[in-house]
C-alpha cells in the first residue's frame, strides 16, 4: 500500500483516458446539484477532500472495469488504476470541471436535470466564506428563467453574456488556452477587469490547478477478501458490498473465457436464468415479480456452490475443510462455479419436489430458506443416491428434525459444513447420526409459544397437518391438495374466536396458539363466526354430509369433534395439543426419547 497526492488536473485526465476506471461491482454515480456545487467550492478553496482509494492492476484487471459516468466508455482501454472509493467526488468534478458538455444530475427532490457549473468572479474574488454562494448552476440551455419560465434573469449563451455576468465557465478550467481566451474577453469587456481577474486567477483558478487529490493506492497483489473488505470499510456510500456483486465483476473480467468464447462472463444472467426456471416451477423458491433476489437468493446459490467445490476438495485433500464461508465464495474460480452451476440448478429442482412432497409448496410457508443450501449441495454431490426408500427417509427425518428442533435460526456457515459431512455419512452408512437429528427437540410446551409464522416449528406443524391429511371443511372432497392451496386460499385459520375463548375460559389457556389454528380455506373460514358449536351446523348443512361424517372431516386435523360441538376449549386444547405432539415427535422420529422428557423425565 502506498500513499500519493497527484494533481486533480491529472487524476481527471486518467479518468478521461482510462487509465483509472472503476470496477464493475461499484454502484452508479448519484450525487444531486447542491452536492456538485459544494464539492467545487472545496476545489476553488484547496479545502481536503478526503482520500480517494484505488487498486493498482499492473495492466491486467482482476476484475471487468467500466469508465465513470461520463468518460468515454467506447474505448477499450485496460485501466492501471481501479477506483474503490472516491467514485461520487471524482466524477462529479470530472463532469463539473474536465468535460466539454452539461452535468446530467438531479435536483433535491430527484428530478433529472442537466447543468453547467459557473463561479462567480467577483464573489470567489472576495472572503472565503462567500464561496458555497459563488458557485452557480445554469440549465443545459445556459438561460435561467423566472416568472414560472416566463422572463429570462440570466443569459449565458454567448462568452459576452458570461463576462458581462462576471459568470467563469468552469468546464475548462485545465484548458489552458481557452482560459486565456475568455480573460481577454472579460477584460475587453471593461479594463478595470483586469485587477479583478488577477486577483481571481490567484485566489480561485490557481488553487484549483495546484489542487491534489490524497490517494492510497492498494498494490496489485491485495487479495480479493481484502478488497472486498477493505471497500466495505472505507466506501463512504455506506452500503455493503455483496459478494455477488464482486464475482460479477471478476467473472466478467477473466481473460481466458473471454478469450475463448469472445464475450465476458455476465454472473446476473446465468442466475437470472436459473432462479426463473426455479422459481416458476417451484413458488416456494420465490416470486419473481418482487424481483430474483426474493427467495432463494444469489448468495444462497453461490454458498451451495461453494460447499460441493469444497467437498471436492476435501476428497482430494483430506486435510482441506468443506467451508461456504465468506472467502470461500470469494475464491470460487469461475471454471469451478461453471462446471458445478448447472448440477446445483437441478440440486434446488430436487429441493423443490421435496418440499412439494412435505406439502411446502409457497415462499411464505417455507420454515427455513437456510436449510436449502446443504440440502442442495447433499443432492449434487449424491445424485440418485438420494432417491433410495431409506435415504429418503433419512432426509425427511434430517428436515424436520431441522425445522422443528429449530435448528436453523442462528449462525447457519458451521452447521452447513456439518449436516453436508454429516448426512452423506449417514445415508452411505459411514457416519454417525447427524448433530441436526441428534440434538433436536421439542418440547409440548413449545406449542403454547408457536403464535406467528415468525416462528420455524410454527409453519412446519401447518405444513405437517395438511400432509398427514387434513381435509378442508368446505371442500370436503379430498384432503387439502399442495397444487390447489392458492387456489383455494388455503390459510391458517383460527378454530375458537380469541375473544370468546378470553371470555369464556380467561388465560388457562393460549388462544393464538398453533393449537388453536389450523389449515383452511378462505371459504370454510366465511362460515365460522362464533364458537364451534354456533358454526358447525351451518358447515355440515353446506358439506351436504352427514354429521357424523363431517365429525371424521374435523378429525383429519387432529382434532376432537365432540369438543367442538361441546364448545369445549379446555377438552380441545389438552387433546389437540398431545395429538399434535405425536404428529411432531413421529416426523422428527423421536416418539420414545421426547415423551420421556415431557413427562419429566431425565
Amino acid at each position: 500500500m502506498a500513499l500519493d497526492s497527484p494533481k486533480l488536473r491529472n487524476v481527471l485526465a486518467d479518468v478521461a483516458s482510462g487509465t483509472l476506471q472503476l470496477p464493475d461491482f461499484q454502484r452508479e454515480w448519484k450525487w444531486d446539484d447542491d452536492r456538485i456545487r459544494a464539492i467545487i467550492a472545496t476545489v476553488t478553496l484547496d479545502y481536503p477532500l478526503g482520500v480517494a482509494m484505488t487498486l493498482e492492476t499492473g495492466g491486467i484487471s482482476p476484475f471487468r472495469a467500466r469508465a465513470l459516468t461520463g468518460a468515454d466508455s467506447e474505448q477499450d482501454r485496460t485501466p492501471h488504476l481501479l477506483l474503490l472509493d472516491g467514485q461520487q467526488r471524482l466524477t462529479s468534478l470530472f463532469q463539473a470541471l474536465y468535460l466539454d458538455a452539461p452535468v446530467k444530475t438531479v435536483d433535491t427532490r430527484g428530478k433529472p436535470i442537466e447543468r453547467w457549473y459557473y463561479v462567480n468572479i467577483a464573489k470567489a474574488a472576495g472572503a472565503s466564506a462567500d464561496r458555497d454562494e459563488a458557485i452557480v448552476s445554469v440549465p443545459e440551455n445556459k438561460i435561467l428563467r423566472t416568472e414560472f419560465a416566463r422572463g429570462v434573469s440570466l443569459d449565458l449563451t454567448t462568452v459576452e453574456r458570461e463576462c458581462e455576468a462576471g459568470l467563469f465557465p468552469l468546464h475548462f478550467v485545465f484548458d489552458i488556452q481557452r482560459v486565456n481566451a475568455w480573460k481577454k474577453a472579460f477584460v475587453k469587456a471593461d479594463e478595470r477587469n483586469w485587477d479583478l481577474w488577477s486577483e481571481f486567477e490567484e485566489r480561485v483558478l490557481e488553487k484549483v490547478r495546484s489542487f491534489q487529490v490524497p490517494m492510497i493506492r492498494l498494490s496489485a497483489s491485495t487479495s480479493m477478501d481484502a478488497v472486498c473488505a477493505v471497500f466495505e470499510r472505507v466506501n463512504t456510500g455506506g452500503v455493503p458490498l455483496n459478494v455477488f456483486e464482486l464475482l460479477t465483476a471478476t467473472y466478467a473480467g477473466d481473460r481466458d473465457f473471454t478469450a475463448e468464447s469472445g464475450d465476458y462472463y455476465q454472473l446476473p444472467t446465468v442466475w437470472q436464468t436459473i432462479k426463473k426456471d426455479l422459481a416458476t416451477r417451484f413458488p416456494v423458491f420465490g416470486r419473481l415479480d418482487q424481483g430474483f433476489e426474493d427467495g432463494l437468493s444469489s448468495s444462497d446459490f453461490l454458498q451451495a456452490v461453494a460447499l460441493v467445490r469444497t467437498w471436492e476438495r476435501k476428497l482430494a485433500r483430506p486435510g482441506a475443510a468443506v467451508s461456504c464461508k465468506r472467502r470461500d465464495l470469494l475464491d470460487l474460480p469461475l471454471a469451478d462455479f461453471d462446471r458445478l452451476a448447472p448440477k446445483l440448478a437441478e440440486a434446488f429442482a430436487w429441493v423443490g419436489d421435496f418440499l412439494q412432497q412435505q406439502c411446502i409448496v409457497r415462499a411464505a410457508d417455507l420454515p427455513y430458506r437456510t436449510q436449502l443450501v446443504p440440502l442442495a449441495a447433499v443432492r449434487a454431490i449424491l445424485e440418485t443416491e438420494t432417491d433410495s426408500l431409506t435415504a429418503e427417509e433419512m432426509i425427511t427425518q434430517w428436515y424436520w428434525c431441522g425445522v422443528l428442533g429449530e435448528m436453523y435460526g442462528g449462525s447457519t456457515e458451521t452447521r452447513f459444513t456439518k449436516d453436508v459431512e454429516q448426512l452423506i455419512g449417514w445415508i452411505r452408512r459411514s457416519g454417525e447420526v447427524p448433530d441436526t437429528v441428534s440434538d433436536a427437540y421439542f418440547f409440548p410446551d413449545r406449542l403454547d409459544t408457536l403464535t406467528t409464522r415468525h416462528s420455524a416449528a410454527y409453519k412446519g406443524i401447518y405444513a405437517l397437518l395438511i400432509k398427514q391429511g387434513a381435509v378442508d371443511w368446505h371442500y370436503t372432497g379430498a384432503p387439502i391438495s399442495p397444487a390447489r392451496m392458492d387456489e383455494h386460499w388455503v390459510g391458517v385459520r383460527q378454530v375458537f374466536p380469541k375473544a370468546w375463548i378470553e371470555k369464556e375460559f380467561g388465560l388457562k389457556f393460549p388462544a393464538g396458539s398453533i393449537v388453536n389454528k389450523t389449515p383452511l380455506s378462505y371459504r370454510a373460514a366465511q362460515g365460522m363466526s362464533g364458537p364451534p358449536a354456533t358454526y358447525l351446523p351451518s358447515l355440515i348443512t353446506a358439506s351436504d354430509m352427514r354429521p357424523e361424517w363431517f365429525d371424521d372431516v374435523i378429525a383429519t386435523h387432529l382434532i376432537d369433534p365432540d369438543a367442538l360441538h361441546a364448545n369445549d376449549y379446555e377438552r380441545f386444547y389438552l387433546d389437540r395439543s398431545r395429538q399434535l405432539v405425536e404428529l411432531v415427535q413421529g416426523a422428527m422420529g423421536k416418539r420414545t426419547a421426547l415423551r420421556g422428557a415431557a413427562d419429566g423425565g431425565e
